[in-house]
């Protein structure tokens, strides 16, 4: 069953399950018109969303602290509610190893202690990928810049007066000497963090990460036409619509996030954005939250960066990388994703192939 603030709805038929819902999240209307209304949010369902009231099942809720979204075809009730059922499930699971929203996960206690034992074979699996990324940009993506956040997050929010510019260079050098994956020690037994103070945050892969793991469950239960939203910027595409023809995704102009400056046609296919616009820390966003690791401040080679993948946590990671990798090394990036297709939005608005 879901739990409280989630809902499954069958469509077509007299049977509902409902909990308590979040306000704003009540139909697909309210729900486009409030993703586009708010900044950051990178990816919007087409308008054409197909109806087909016989077959179409749907889950509203939360996963890693983003508001999710589950549209399935099925053409059984029962046998769809069994299926979101299992996924509500994984998603409770997986938060307890992976959200920094809850005190009890793993990655919280890792970062509270510094040393976690006994790690979960997902988070191994997790972070294993996070090195690949992190040797493959060169060390532009890396996980361990969780004490930049705290810094400039203590800094914007934590005066009323909202200072206009950044955290003061002394601040931002003593997080750096926090930041760095090589300080990360790994073994199967054990995940030791070498510095006190030090943290990771997930926010760049996990979602993308829990978003396959959702697909694969519902494919396992003979679900074959899925939409599967984890985090308001991942979406994983299952098959073709239930009507037959292409998924309609439209990308926000991240100059104006309510429009849609793109639509693509896509099938069995995985996007993901990350962009500045998603996290800012003041009005002009030119301090957020995607941290070049070398100078502590925030990435701004491009203003948001999409990537079309197999794979929703490839696509996640990867647009978070290309994002801050800086543009002469995209290519070595892009080179270990021969199937990615990377989008970037430069600064005047103009959208550009990356690779």
């Amino acid at each position: 069953m879901p739990r409280r603030g989630e809902q499954s709805e069958h469509q077509g038929g007299t049977s509902k399950i409902e909990a308590s819902e979040p306000r704003g999240m009540l139909s697909r209307r309210r729900v486009i018109t409030v993703l586009g209304g708010v900044a950051g949010l990178p990816l919007l369902p087409s308008a054409d969303e197909p109806e087909t009231p016989s077959r179409l099942h749907r889950w509203r809720g939360t996963a890693l602290g983003s508001p999710s979204y589950i549209m399935v075809a099925h053409p059984d009730h029962g046998g769809a509610e069994k299926a979101i059922a299992e996924c509500v499930a994984e998603i409770e699971r997986l938060e307890k190893q992976f959200s920094l929203y809850r005190g009890d996960s793993e990655i919280a206690r890792l970062n509270r202690d510094g040393r976690l034992e006994a790690p979960s074979c997902d988070l191994l699996a997790l972070l294993s990928q996070c090195q690949r990324f992190y040797e493959l940009s060169g060390g532009a993506f890396d996980v361990t810049v969780q004490p930049l956040w705290e810094v400039y997050a203590a800094h914007f929010f934590g005066s009323r007066l909202r200072p206009p510019n950044g955290p003061e260079p002394s601040a931002i050098e003593q997080a750096l000497a926090l930041v760095g994956w090589q300080n990360v020690d790994i073994t199967p037994r054990c995940i030791n963090l070498a510095r006190q103070g030090m943290g990771l945050t997930l926010n760049g892969i996990a979602q993308g990460f829990l978003t396959d793991r959702i697909a694969d469950i519902l494919r396992t239960n003979g679900c074959d036409r899925v939409l599967a939203d984890m985090g308001r910027s991942e979406i994983r595409l299952v098959g073709h619509r239930p009507d037959g023809l292409a998924w309609r995704i439209g990308l926000a102009d991240p100059l104006a996030p309510d429009r849609v400056a793109v639509t693509l046609n896509l099938a069995d296919r995985c996007i993901s954005t990350s962009g500045g616009y998603g996290t800012k820390f003041e009005a002009t966003g030119r301090y957020h939250h995607l941290f070049d690791t070398r100078t502590g401040t925030s990435a701004g080679h491009y203003i948001a960066v999409s990537v079309i993948a197999a794979s929703t946590m490839v696509a996640d990671a990867l647009s978070t990388s290309l994002f801050v990798t800086p543009p002469e090394r995209t290519d070595r990036l892009l080179s270990a994703f021969p199937e990615a297709l990377a989008l970037a939005t430069w600064h005047d608005g103009s959208l550009h192939l990356l690779g």
